[in-house]
């Protein structure tokens, strides 16, 4: 059987909603279409990527995701995806699959924020300013600016102020995303609207919502006139299009934002 694979935790709803979309872009008539997912959420167990990266926590939560990525294969997944922008990290990514080739794994890991980039370059050809809202350890190692720039895109980012208006709408205890997923709470949204509207004003054609809380935050296609792209979507497509690429709905029936 070819399982889809799904690490959680990274943070809990974000395995959730993968799972979710992945149900959603699936073409099935009935329970037994849809297709064979094993999710592992273990948030305990994962040390916070963000703090990571800005050297507040010292164990890189590179090594526990291997371990259940290892345990997913076990279970017969060949391929997983990692809802989770900031893991992509090369600090931590890399070491992922480092520790997954050391132990002989022939499991597939996705790379989200690559298959984000692709997907943009494919759908919107024409597009050359792109604009990414993240967390702040996505923002400081550059994961989607180096991204897009291989890609040939001018990536935007907010400047140091507005990013920490943007990663406080995710990590503040009292509003942020994390903190009140279902439903969000209005100041969070308000301040992402906020960013989108300066990147926006700085030239941005697109918007990547590349932290996999944010995507809570908007329920549609595009925000102030720019198409929004969700990276927890995208893998989703990806996740089908590798196990069974017979079963994926067309792009149609529901990207409808017309460039």
């Amino acid at each position: 059987m070819n399982i889809i694979g799904i690490i959680g935790g990274v943070g809990p709803f974000a395995g959730v909603d993968l799972t979710s979309k992945i149900f959603t872009q699936t073409m099935a008539r009935c329970d037994q279409d849809h297709l064979p997912v094993a999710l592992l959420s273990f948030p305990e167990k994962i040390p916070d990527r963000t703090d990571y990266l800005l050297g507040r926590v010292a164990v890189n939560p590179a090594r526990p995701v291997s371990h259940l990525i290892l345990q997913l294969e076990n279970l017969g997944a060949s391929v997983v995806g990692i809802p989770c922008n900031t893991m992509h990290a090369p600090g931590i990514f890399d070491v992922i699959q480092s520790h997954l080739k050391q132990k002989g794994s022939r499991i597939e890991l996705l790379h989200m924020v690559g298959e984000v980039v692709g997907f943009i370059k494919a759908v919107f050809p024409d597009m050359q300013q792109v604009g990414v809202l993240s967390t702040t350890g996505t923002w400081k190692t550059g994961v989607y600016r180096h991204a897009l720039q291989r890609a040939g895109f001018q990536p935007m980012v907010p400047e140091r102020d507005l990013q920490d208006l943007v990663h406080q709408a995710i990590y503040n205890k009292s509003y942020g995303i994390k903190a009140m997923s279902n439903p969000i709470h209005p100041k969070a949204q308000q301040q992402l609207i906020k960013a989108a509207r300066v990147l926006k004003k700085e030239g941005a054609e697109g918007l990547i919502l590349g932290c996999t809380e944010i995507s809570y935050a908007f329920n549609q296609q595009s925000l102030e006139g720019l198409p929004l792209f969700d990276p927890t979507w995208i893998l989703a497509r990806r996740l089908i299009e590798a196990t069974y690429p017979e079963r994926l709905k067309p792009l149609e029936d529901f990207y409808h934002y017309s460039w």
